[in-house]
């Protein structure tokens, strides 16, 4: 038995009644984040009065009244803990029990629920009926609205869970989620848990028995979105599957300081844009004032507002006068007036609570000033240029990208609160930069033309327009006297051509001649326009491009060509144990021991890496087709071949023909090429005819459309006797040209209903068995056939997933590169349409706001999936597991908040009855956490950690579900652990499950046989949004237009629409 005792209600809104019934005995009061009602649920442990837990069927009742505010005036509540967590009754119904929850206020009204257990059912009376049920969408085997009263995390065994026990989406948000509100434990005890990481077993107390579940027929509504309507799973304990290894990671352990961090507000006058221009104000100011004004202190300063201090400055606040040098103006110096005003403190102490576990919300104040602290000095530093948390310098490394950029080493830095404590992660970086020379040298490598005879075409226009808009320059012309200009546009005439009004008559004279006359300076390249430095604010101001620079350390923040990429990539590509090595230098040399920032605030930060207990999962059985020789495959270190298997479910491919458009592959190549990849198809397990319906014919590339249009109307006329339609298209292609690529895929997926497989001309001429056997691979799931199966998915052994219907889903968004500011960002949705195999996904996209990172559309989107599994396999998913894609941390609560509403309102919207489990997880690559194997037994052969390396302990969040995975294998540099965080978790997942499984999917993608590096839905969703991406890229606005794709509310007048997939196409894995 365990009992819960809530603390005493604190003062909050008042009023509310008995609406409060969750099992940590809080109370009777309202669920909303206003405070009304007795029992506030926070994880506070606020509100709520004395409760017992006896076991269900169970009571819920509440007196209403002053309940615990928002901000928390109650006091914290208690719990004594079963000696077994996982105890469990034998049968599924508990003896009677009750919740009675009490605060200082007047009674308000009760509320009943009963449950239905293993006999009779108890039904709370339908004072409010619903409308009958939507065909289709009836839960099987059950009764109306279940509701969960426990905490997910405490779950029956396997065999005991075949019963369906789905919560009720309704009015209380917190009932349903994974975890449960964090009791008080004592702090000394609490503080001796494996410094400061208490496990489920220690910090959880055990329930006894699993509750039925209680039904409804009253219709309740969907919570409110608030900050606090949903709270983030704690960790269910840690992982103990698979063999202990022990990885170095990229971690380095920050001592806290003891005193409180202030706070002060900074206000710079006339304002500035420009982070670098504020810091130079600010450190003029303390050179000036430290040691009078500022009593000593040595502040540090985000470059925006906000100021800190490690004690308190002599004043409330001051104001001050300061003076700088300006390269950008006229004027020799610039004055400023600063206003310092102190708005508050952040208490490290919070910090340490939160670090060990006996806080639940992390104090984003104190660490963001910490943060603020350690990256002062690199800020403050000539010659470093701040990009983000990172910071680089042409003098840590440099290397040519080509057309006029450059890469520049550096390194990132932040701070991050973990399990071990607070946390130092650095690791190496590279970013391009613009070089710094004259700008007809950058026009000439952009281009890539003399200058001499140089003939610039329309495009050449258009690239150097594009490439310098923005670009700060200083003029060389006018002696030491270096003034700087904004490049605003090229000028439409050439610079022999342009004049200009000289004087107040409006005389004009040429740029040559007043160059030649002013500065005795002969203009050579007249042929070039002329560089436009005005702003709206003024005349147009023309300088010739021969007597501007392009100011040093200015970072290029459009998008890389290919061959650009290419080469930041191999700048970038450092072996583990390059990297590990690179990454001890820069900690050395950033010398934090002798950083006057860091002694100034009280911190200590190690120069060693974390030494952590990671564990190697085992890779999952492969299920192939059993006309193979091998029929079952296990991989080792995470790849494997087609050698003498079969693919589980071959596809057909009855009707196919060729299309060439590569100058160097005619219509008998072409056909010798497709006969190859026919063999191979077979040889796999496919159906695929050998003859085509069509002769192979080779096109050219301007008569794409054209081409692609007749050739499918003869082949449909040539099926028109079958009364079929044709299955594939092979596409031979010259090169990797995008736009090519982009028209091909927006015209046969959108307008012509077929999918293409697109084969490049350099491999076509070897046509090797590893290549067709690739190919084959994705042409089979093209055609709605599948590659290969988890075997335990085929036994029905993979947990929570095999105990009922599963849906799987994959999302990410895609935002256009810097300076698109008219594209929209593109929404994508994948989900499984097979269980229990989880193999086949289908996918949809939306446009959406310019940047915006919720999916707006993600309601229409699961619906339209939620039907199609139910059209392929005529159920109904019980479950949802959901992996989002592309979310940084600090928008965990808004995406959880937005996203997590919409899939249940979708759900809802299908029935009324219907409310699935769903366990929300968002998928990170763009991290820095690196993990390097210590014994090179458990290292492959690039020098990395082996596919299955899980870490969930020390790096980790110190109480949020989330662990590192690296489920690939590493070729070439140092590989990257995907970072998974659990937001939220209906389905009660423990540690070892979800990362099994995880693990296990991630060698179920489509296109290769190679285990991937994150989970496949969340991968396949990735290439559908850019997918998308390219019909935008291709400049068409042919194509009908994708129902449900109408502008968002926030940008209806500015989003672009996107062509719809024909039915055809989005039924199969076109975007393999």
């Amino acid at each position: 038995m365990s009992s819960y005792q809530g603390g005493r209600g604190g003062r909050g809104r008042g009023g509310g009644g008995g609406r409060q019934y969750d099992n940590q005995g809080r109370g009777g009061g309202q669920y909303d984040n206003q405070g009304r009602g007795g029992g506030q649920y926070d994880n506070q442990g606020r509100g709520g009065a004395n409760s017992n837990w006896r076991g269900p069927p169970s009571h819920h009742a509440g007196a209403g009244g002053q309940g615990a505010s928002y901000a928390g005036r109650g006091s914290r509540g208690q719990y004594q803990q079963n000696p077994n967590p996982r105890a469990q009754y034998p049968h599924p119904r508990g003896p009677q029990g009750s919740y009675m929850g009490s605060s200082s206020g007047g009674c308000g009204p009760q509320q009943m629920y009963a449950q239905p257990g293993s006999g009779p059912q108890y039904q709370y009376p339908d004072l409010n009926p619903r409308p009958p049920q939507q065909p289709g969408w009836v839960q099987r085997g059950h009764s109306p609205q279940t509701i969960r009263a426990v905490s997910s995390h405490y779950h029956a065994p396997i065999q005991q869970q075949q019963e369906t026990h789905r919560p009720y989406i309704g009015t209380v948000p917190d009932l349903h989620q994974a975890n449960q509100p964090r009791p008080s434990a004592p702090i000394s005890q609490a503080i001796a848990v494996c410094g400061g990481v208490a496990t489920q077993e220690q910090g959880e107390a055990g329930l006894e028995g699993k509750m039925s579940e209680l039904t409804l027929q009253q219709e309740m509504p969907l919570p409110p979105v608030s900050t606090k309507a949903y709270k983030f799973p704690r960790r269910p304990g840690k992982g103990t599957r698979g063999q202990k290894v022990f990885v170095r990671a990229n971690h380095f352990l920050v001592q806290l300081p003891g005193n409180a961090l202030h706070h002060y507000d900074v206000t710079i006058k006339p304002l500035v844009t420009s982070r670098g221009t504020n810091r130079a104000v600010m450190r003029a100011l303390v050179n000036a004032y430290q040691h009078s004004n500022l009593g000593g202190r040595l502040p540090v300063y985000d470059g925006r507002k906000s100021l800190y201090t490690a004690g308190p400055l002599p004043f409330e606040s001051q104001r001050f006068e300061v003076t700088l040098s300006d390269e950008d103006s006229s004027k020799r110096e610039r004055g400023f007036t600063v206003e310092i005003k102190h708005v508050g403190s952040a208490d490290v102490s919070h910090l340490q609570m939160f670090l060990a576990g006996l806080q639940p919300d992390a104090p984003q104040d104190a660490i963001q000033a910490l943060d603020i602290v350690l990256r002062e000095m690199p800020s403050s530093s000539n010659g470093i240029v701040p990009v983000g948390r990172s910071f680089f310098s042409d003098s840590f490394g440099r290397y040519k990208l080509g057309e006029g950029l450059e890469s520049w080493s550096g390194f990132y830095q932040s701070l991050r609160p973990t399990q071990m404590g607070l946390s130092l992660n650095i690791d190496i970086s590279s970013t391009a930069f613009i070089e710094s020379v004259m700008v007809t040298e950058f026009v000439s490598k952009l281009v890539g033309k003399d200058l001499n005879n140089i003939h610039l075409t329309d495009a050449d226009i258009l690239k150097i327009r594009k490439n310098l808009k923005g670009v700060k320059v200083e003029v060389t012309h006018r002696g030491n006297m270096r003034r700087r200009y904004r490049i605003s546009g090229l000028t439409a005439l050439p610079t022999r051509d342009l004049t200009f009004p000289c004087d107040e008559q409006g005389t004009m004279k040429k740029v040559v001649d007043y160059f030649r006359e002013v500065y005795s300076h002969n203009i050579r390249y007249v042929k070039l326009p002329c560089l436009d430095v005005g702003n709206n604010s003024r005349k147009p101001n023309y300088l010739p491009m021969e007597v501007c620079k392009i100011v040093k350390g200015q970072r290029y923040r459009k998008k890389l060509n290919e061959n650009q990429t290419t080469n930041l990539l191999k700048a970038t590509c450092q072996k583990p144990v390059d990297r590990e090595k690179s990454i001890l230098n820069t900690v050395r040399d950033n010398k934090y021991k002798e950083d006057i920032f860091v002694k100034e605030f009280g911190l200590t930060v190690s120069d060693q890496p974390t030494m952590i207990e990671a564990r190697l999962l085992p890779p999952p059985l492969l299920k192939y087709n059993d006309t193979g020789a091998e029929q079952e495959c296990t991989p080792r270190f995470g790849s494997w071949n087609m050698k003498d298997k079969k693919l589980v479910n071959g596809g057909q491919v009855n009707f196919w023909y060729c299309i060439s458009f590569s100058p160097q592959v005619g219509g008998n190549d072409a056909g010798w090429f497709c006969k190859k990849l026919g063999d191979m198809c077979r040889v796999s397990g496919m159906e695929f005819k050998a003859n085509p319906i069509l002769p192979p014919i080779s096109a050219q590339r301007d008569r794409l459309e054209e081409v692609l249009k007749s050739r499918y109307q003869e082949a449909v006329s040539a099926l028109s006797r079958l009364g079929k339609l044709p299955d594939l298209l092979i596409v031979i292609l010259p090169n990797n040209n995008g736009n090519l690529y982009s028209d091909l895929k927006r015209i046969c997926e959108t307008d012509i209903d077929l999918v293409t497989q697109c084969c490049l001309t350099k491999n076509v001429m070897k046509a090797s068995p590893q290549y067709l056997a690739n190919v084959a691979l994705k042409i089979n799931v093209k055609v709605g056939g599948r590659n290969t199966v988890l075997a335990d998915a085929i036994r029905r052994r993979v947990p929570i997933v095999s105990r009922k219907p599963t849906i799987i889903f994959g999302a990410d968004v895609t935002h256009p590169p810097p300076g698109e500011d008219t594209n929209p960002s593109i929404a994508a949705v994948v989900a499984s349409l097979d269980w229990p195999e989880i193999a086949t996904y289908a996918g949809t996209f939306r446009p959406q706001a310019h940047r915006q990172e919720i999916i707006s559309q993600l309601g229409e989107m699961v619906k339209e999936h939620l039907r199609s599994f139910r059209k392929k396999t005529n159920l109904e998913p019980q479950q949802i597991i959901f992996y989002r894609d592309g979310v940084s941390e600090g928008q965990f609560q808004q995406v959880l908040q937005h996203e997590i509403t919409a899939i249940k309102t979708a759900c809802k919207q299908l029935s009324d009855s219907y409310s699935p489990t769903i366990t929300f997880i968002v998928v990170q690559k763009r991290h820095h956490t690196r993990l390097f194997p210590t014994d090179n037994r458990f290292a492959d052969r690039s020098g990395n950690v082996l596919p299955g390396t899980v870490v969930d302990t020390k790096i980790c969040h110190p109480t949020e579900f989330d662990f590192y995975l690296c489920s690939h294998a590493g070729i070439q540099g140092t590989s990257r652990p995907a970072h998974y965080h659990v937001l939220w978790d209906d389905n009660g997942f423990n540690v070892d499950e979800l990362q099994q499984l995880t693990y296990n999917l991630c060698y179920t993608y489509a296109r290769c046989t190679r285990s991937v590096s994150i989970v496949p839905p969340a991968y396949y969703a990735h290439q559908i949004a850019f997918r998308a991406r390219s019909y935008l890229d291709s400049g068409s606005d042919s194509g009908s237009f994708a129902p449900g794709s109408a502008r968002s509310s926030e940008a209806s007048s500015t989003v672009k629409q996107l062509p719809a997939l024909k039915d055809n196409v989005k039924k199969v894995m076109f975007y393999c």
